[in-house]
């Protein structure tokens, strides 16, 4: 089952983790020194809700996004 928002579409996106290391200029080093980055996923924050629709109820997995909008019609 994809990890995709039935009603807005929203999926996972890629990014980086970025590891530093070494103390930052304005606390007294000499700043901060890029030691590592790998990609990393991002998911939607998905929830398995029953929603409304066509005049039956159905069970959907609906982003914390769409229902805190409103965007849907919980049953």
């Amino acid at each position: 089952m994809a990890k995709v928002c039935e009603h807005c579409g929203k999926g996972p996106t890629t990014g980086n983790r970025i590891i530093r290391k070494g103390l930052a200029k304005k606390k007294g080093g000499i700043g901060l020194h890029t030691t590592a980055v790998t990609r990393r996923r991002f998911m939607p924050n998905l929830q398995k809700i029953r929603v409304r629709e066509n005049g039956g109820v159905v069970t959907r997995r609906i982003c914390t996004a769409c229902i805190r909008a409103g965007r849907i019609e919980k049953a």
